[in-house]
This record gives structure tokens, sequence and C-alpha cells, in this order.
């Protein structure tokens, strides 16, 4: 048996698809378009390059997105003056601030002001309790394309027995909720749970969020299983060449599983187009608060 590849490429070009034409209704209706507010503190490269891409991926798919660059110099306090700004600007609906933030900055207080009714990035306490509860949210893009590439599987969620490994607020927990909301039976574990290999064996769904290069090894698979690998690690493979991979080993893995998400190329670029589907929703859902 040999895996079937879910095309995280190819679905995320079907999602900016579907954002596209209701960015096009958006504007139709209210006569401006969704605006998404990106904001990059410092010169890391990798952040730079990410940023870039939001900016452009955002302006492809009809919305307004503009990219804040400001310098490794910036205090706090001029960082908050910005979010604080752009909270109050009717014009724009996402706001999403590039991390690693630099020295000297604190995370929290930055990702706590931004407005959660523009976080697209899913970050603020307020939309994770929302999540945790139940409730509609904005939730962290990973995981809804995480969420999406299921589907696309077809795989039966619910009564399922769903591993996640790894327990960060980005990916783990709330995909673990997402997995919940499914009815799937969720257990979240990480690279210090004993037995790991064992209870990865467990699992109708296997979601590796831990961020370990192949730490998931093939014969912790169970047979059939589906696989979602959203770590995307760079490793040296001799002679100044690097390659990326996950946090599954694809090659022991992709004979046991009945599906499973390449790397590079499957969750990936699902990220970015959910963030523009984050975007859209949350520039909804403002109008029809103030309607």
């Amino acid at each position: 048996m040999t895996a079937t590849l879910l095309d995280g490429k190819k679905l995320a070009e079907t999602v900016r698809a579907e954002v596209r034409a209701g960015v096009e209704e958006f504007r139709a209706r209210h006569g401006r378009v969704p605006g998404l507010d990106v904001v990059l503190v410092g010169d890391d490269p990798a952040s730079q390059v990410y940023t870039r891409n939001k900016e452009k991926a955002s302006n492809e798919v009809g919305m307004r997105g503009r990219l804040h660059r400001l310098p490794a110099s910036t205090t706090e306090a001029e960082l908050v003056a910005l979010l604080t700004q752009l909270n109050a600007d009717d014009q724009v609906d996402g706001i999403l601030v590039q991390l690693p933030l630099p020295h000297g900055i604190t995370e929290s207080r930055v990702l706590d002001l931004v407005s959660p009714e523009k976080d697209v990035d899913g970050f603020h306490p307020i939309n994770a309790g929302l999540l945790a509860s139940g409730r509609p949210a904005l939730v962290p893009c990973t995981p809804v394309g995480c969420m999406r590439l299921l589907r696309e599987s077809g795989v039966e969620l619910k009564g399922a027995r769903a591993v996640v490994v790894g327990r960060s607020n980005i990916v783990g927990k709330p995909v673990a909720q997402l997995l919940l909301a499914e009815h799937a039976t969720v257990t979240i574990a990480h690279s210090r749970t004993r037995d790991l290999a064992d209870v990865c064996r467990e699992a109708d769904v296997l979601v590796a969020a831990v961020g370990k290069p192949e730490m998931i090894r093939g014969d912790w698979i169970k047979p059939g299983a589906v696989v979602i690998d959203v770590g995307i690690n760079r490793v040296d493979v001799g002679e100044g060449k690097t390659r990326l991979v996950g946090d599954v080993a694809f090659d022991e893995a992709k004979v046991r599983a009945r599906a499973i998400t390449p790397v590079p190329g499957g969750v990936g670029p699902m990220t970015i187009a959910c963030l523009l589907q984050n975007t859209l929703k949350a520039a909804t859902a403002r109008v029809l608060r103030r309607s």
C-alpha cells in the first residue's frame, strides 16, 4: 500500500479561488474590499519572505494587503501605537503581527493588544477561549488548513481516534479542539510523552506538529491511518546543501498510511490560504455586527 498524497498546494488554490469569489461579493455589497495589515518588526530574513508572501497573496485575491515594515530598533511603545491605530481604522479587517519579535518587545502584550475581531492569526486569548468553548471564533490558520486537508482525505472523524503530537498554542492545542468539535476522540501528546510510539500507533488520524525532523517513524503509523505533517524542518544533507523535511519520516510512513501530506507542498500552502479566508471571515463578521 502506498498512501494517497494530500496535495496542499492544489487545495490552497481552491481555497484562494473561494476567497476571491467571496471578496468580489463583499465588494459588491459593501463598496470596499477587505483589508489585511501585516506588521513586520526587524529584519529576520524568513519573516521578510513570509510577510511579502502574505501581502502578495492578499492582493492576488482582490483584498487590500498592506505591509508595515518597522526597524529592529522599534520600541514596544511604538509598536503598541501602530496597533492601536490599526485597531481603530475601519478599513482594516485583519491584523497580523509577524513573529518572532525583536528582543525587548513583550510578545504576549503585543498579541493581546490586537483587537479580537481583527485577530486573523487567532492568537488572542478571547479567540482561544471561544474555540475551547465550542463557540464561533477566528482560529489559527494552520489548524484550519489541517482540518480542510482531513476533509479532503475523506476520513470519518466522528468516533475516530486522533493523536496530535505537539501542544503549541499555534497548532497543537487548537487543532485538538477542532478535532474534538468533529467528535473525534483526541489525545494530545508531545516529545515527553511516555511510550510515544505506542500512542501514535493507536491513531486513525495523526497530526504531527512537534518541530523535530522525522521524529515520527514509519512503524509508529497505524496501517491505514491519515497523517497530517505540520513540521517544516531544514536539515543538512552534506556538501553545503539542505532540504526540507517534516516531523514524520515520509518515505517510511507513506507505505503504511492511507493518506499523508508531503513536506513541502502539504500543510504549508494551506496556511496563507486560510489566512485569506480568516480575513474575509473577519470582514464579514465586522460588517454584520455593525448592521
